[in-house]
């Protein structure tokens, strides 16, 4: 699938969504009757906004970080209200690759924010992450990076882990004993 056929795509999910009943699209309904801008319009005029203001405004932060969580966060939970497995697996992969995407970031913000056009990169990675491609940077990032590391760690963090939760209620019992016994 080439770069255009992906355009095309979109294009076409993106005219299904206006045709759409829905929040967004009755906003833009109401507005299309009052200006006499069709929705299309409106709806690529705010798309194109958004990607300047990711590039120049203040609080990009903020907005990537929101395109990044609602959207999948709303898809998330209609997955869980689903019938279906297969939308589940899905969100999970790409919540996933989102937790790493953002420890990474954690490390390595101080230096990635003084990277030009940094927010607008970041929110088409994110875009790419839960785009509605079999393609996506979720499933690729899962299968390339994120699998073979869990694979490869996972006998050894399960020991980890059972360690820490058994001296975790080791140290709960220890402070009930003592909250017990009460003041020396």
């Amino acid at each position: 699938m080439g770069l255009l056929d992906v355009l095309s795509s979109l294009r076409e999910r993106g005219e299904k969504f206006l045709s759409e009943k829905n929040v967004v699209t009755d906003f833009l309904g109401a507005v299309e009757q009052r200006t006499g801008i069709k929705k299309k319009i409106l709806a690529a005029s705010a798309v194109s906004l958004t990607g300047l203001y990711l590039v120049y405004g203040y609080g990009a932060a903020l907005l990537c970080n929101l395109i990044g969580f609602v959207y999948p966060a709303y898809y998330s939970i209609k997955a869980i209200e689903s019938e279906s497995k297969e939308d589940d697996t899905k969100w999970l992969t790409y919540w996933v690759v989102y937790g790493v995407f953002s420890l990474g970031e954690f490390f390595s913000d101080i230096f990635l924010y003084w990277f030009p056009f940094y927010y607008a990169f970041k929110c088409l990675f994110l875009l790419w992450c839960m785009a509605p491609v079999a393609w996506n940077g979720s499933q690729i990032i899962y299968n390339k990076v994120v699998r073979p590391i869990f694979l490869r760690h996972e006998a050894m963090v399960d020991n980890m882990v059972s360690d820490l939760s058994g001296k975790a209620m080791e140290a709960a019992e220890n402070l009930t004993r003592e909250g017990r016994r009460g003041p020396g």
